[in-house]
């Protein structure tokens, strides 16, 4: 079971405030700021710090996946991403080769990362 995990981003700030919105869908807030380590860290609810920016020089993107709570919600935070200024990657729908019953969307961030909200369906 992972604990939490970090993305690296080349402007904190930008990313902090990218990501405040485009995870409020999934309840994400922002709740631990360290700006002279250039970190913030991200939870939903009363749980555990369980996403952290950190910013970085020399850049490689990534690819994270959060786990949405259905298909409304997946393409909640597809919505609210693109509206925060990520670039569609994929738009919320099926995936039948990833497997059945997988719906997910896909966003990059400001620095390419790709970011995908994944909901399994179990009824399809």
């Amino acid at each position: 079971m992972i604990a939490h995990t970090t993305l690296h981003v080349s402007d904190i700030q930008k990313a902090k405030e990218f990501y405040s919105k485009a995870l409020a869908p999934l309840g994400y807030a922002l709740s631990k700021d360290m700006p002279e380590y250039k970190v913030a860290g991200f939870k939903s609810g009363e749980g555990n710090h369980d996403f952290w920016l950190q910013q970085v020089e020399g850049l490689k993107p990534s690819h994270l996946a959060f786990t949405a709570s259905s298909e409304e919600q997946t393409q909640e935070v597809h919505k609210a991403a693109l509206a925060a200024g990520a670039k569609d990657n994929g738009g919320p729908g099926y995936r039948t080769d990833y497997g059945a019953g997988y719906y997910a969307a896909f966003f990059h961030d400001m620095d390419g990362n790709n970011i995908e909200a994944a909901y399994w369906n179990p009824a399809k």
